[in-house]
């Protein structure tokens, strides 16, 4: 027991120690401690090493910081190894016993436990103490798979729990934690690089390549191919290369599958299209579904995936050939997604518009182009808005130096300046 519970010791809050917080990321500790103060568990989904248990650290900061005793503060992280010895629900239970015995703390208990899906039935454990009424308990848990609330846990709770969906830094924070300034230089490196918190702390390229290679092999070895004993390692992880080379672009499951086909890879619809929804389950990539503008319905078939970081296009795929314009889009789609509006790529007769994004009441349409070079380009971005006959705002997204001015109600903004337009 001794030996466990100084695991606690090293990870926690107490005798005046403070874990590493990383960088301030104000915008989803806010939202998350908006919803503090009940008996909702918090949980904290994304890609493997987006800031999860920075974030969670945050938030336990902050509770003590306005005046929680820092003794009814528990962290756990299952990815530590000092935690390898809590494998089922029931040990995380023995170990929580043994937290409150040791410390006897009084009033809520604020339990923290990082990549939750590494324990088994997990849920036996976060629907016992989330409702008990005996001692009062506030639980935040995190995890790396978009399913981890899709079984008995949802099932279980009956909506008593609030989601929240963990990004790679955005253009913000970027310039917050490299010290930059926000402009056209300071985006263009946004792009070129990567977005994942660690990579701040990297001092060279290969070491980040090396960084990024061992994230791709984490998730696609142990969060997929163990977890639904997949077949055919090789084709998932060349399913996942061909996403992130054609991101942005328009696609189907039959495209991709005919596509292996054509290369003399064995395989059918049906195994394309359960390996990419592994991929999107562990938040790599994002599908977005058409949407017919005029019948005001998405279209099934066709579709078009983004990637959650583009350090692994930057970093492990660059050869391929691929825009800047395509990354652009990439992390516009990013930041619509990150500022809560629900993401579609439009869609009206012969034309496409890069974005339908809808938030609330509010509805935009959004066309992304690298630049407005001259009159052709200019005319044929804005010729897709010009064609819808409601009165949504319509904006086109450029990394043009300049601002230029509205046209017949479409306006222009730069890339650099998109989120404080989607927060207006």
């Amino acid at each position: 027991m001794e030996d466990k519970f100084a695991a606690l010791e090293k990870y926690n809050f107490w005798n005046g120690n403070v874990p590493e917080l990383g960088f301030p990321r104000k915008d989803y500790t806010d939202k998350i401690f908006d919803s503090t103060g009940n008996r909702l568990i918090k949980v904290l989904v994304g890609q493997r090493r987006v800031g999860k248990s920075y974030i969670l650290r945050q938030i336990a900061h902050r509770l003590i910081e306005e005046g929680v005793n820092l003794h009814n503060i528990l962290y756990i992280n299952k990815e530590f190894t000092d935690f390898d010895f809590i494998s089922d629900y029931k040990e995380l239970d023995t170990l929580v016993k043994l937290y409150k015995e040791r410390l006897k703390p009084t009033g809520k208990i604020w339990l923290f436990i990082d990549e939750i899906q590494n324990i088994r039935e997990w849920e036996q454990f976060v629907n016992s103490y989330s409702q008990d009424y005996v001692d009062s308990y506030e639980i935040f848990i995190s995890g790396s798979n978009s399913k981890m609330l899709s079984g008995e846990l949802a099932t279980l709770l009956s909506g008593r729990y609030v989601n929240f969906e963990i990004l790679p830094f955005s253009f913000s924070e970027y310039t917050g934690i490299t010290k930059k300034d926000p402009g056209k230089q300071s985006y263009l490196e946004y792009m070129e690089s990567g977005a994942l918190p660690e990579l701040f702390k990297l001092g060279n390229d290969e070491t980040k390549r090396n960084y990024i290679s061992a994230i791709k092999d984490t998730v696609l070895l142990r969060d997929i191919i163990q977890r639904h004993s997949i077949k055919d390692p090789k084709l998932l992880e060349e399913i996942f290369i061909y996403q992130v080379n054609n991101a942005s672009t328009l696609m189907s499951i039959n495209n991709i599958a005919n596509y292996f086909k054509s290369n003399g890879r064995k395989t059918t619809y049906d195994t394309v299209a359960n390996y990419i929804g592994y991929i999107e389950d562990a938040f790599l990539v994002h599908r977005v579904e058409r949407y017919d503008i005029r019948g005001k319905e998405t279209i099934s078939g066709i579709c078009k995936y983004y990637i959650n970081d583009l350090s692994f296009k930057n970093y492990l795929y660059p050869g391929f050939g691929y825009g800047l314009g395509y990354k652009l889009e990439n992390i516009v789609y990013l930041e619509l997604h990150r500022t809560g509006y629900e993401v579609y790529v439009g869609a009206m007769r012969d034309k496409e518009v890069d974005f339908v994004a809808k938030k609330g009441d509010r509805v935009i349409y959004l066309q992304v182009a690298y630049i407005l070079a001259d009159e052709q380009t200019a005319r044929r971005e804005y010729a897709s808005l010009e064609a819808i006959q409601d009165n949504y705002e319509k904006f086109v997204v450029s990394l043009d130096d300049v601002n230029m001015p509205s046209n017949q109600g479409i306006r222009h903004v730069q890339a650099w300046e998109l989120t404080k337009l989607l927060k207006s």
